[in-house]
């Protein structure tokens, strides 16, 4: 079973296709090859290094706080 989960893009950059999410207060940066017109503010699902969807802000929203509930991370 894979795990992906929400985070939000911080900073892009668009030459080198990658962007730097957030994650309860972690920087990361990830790849967004697999992606189009990813901006600041987006939630992405991160897998491995890699931003695989865009997903609406509520949605990752409540997944980070059932996440923090349950202690996985610190929030969002």
């Amino acid at each position: 079973m894979c795990l992906a989960i929400p985070a939000r893009v911080v900073t892009v950059d668009r030459d080198g296709g990658t962007a730097v999410v957030s994650l309860g207060g972690v920087k990361k940066e990830v790849s967004t090859a697999l992606l189009e017109d990813v901006a600041v503010d987006d939630y992405v699902l991160i897998h491995v290094g890699f931003a695989l969807h865009k997903i609406d802000p509520v949605e990752a929203e409540r997944t980070l706080a059932l996440f923090a509930q349950a202690g996985l991370v610190g929030g969002p």
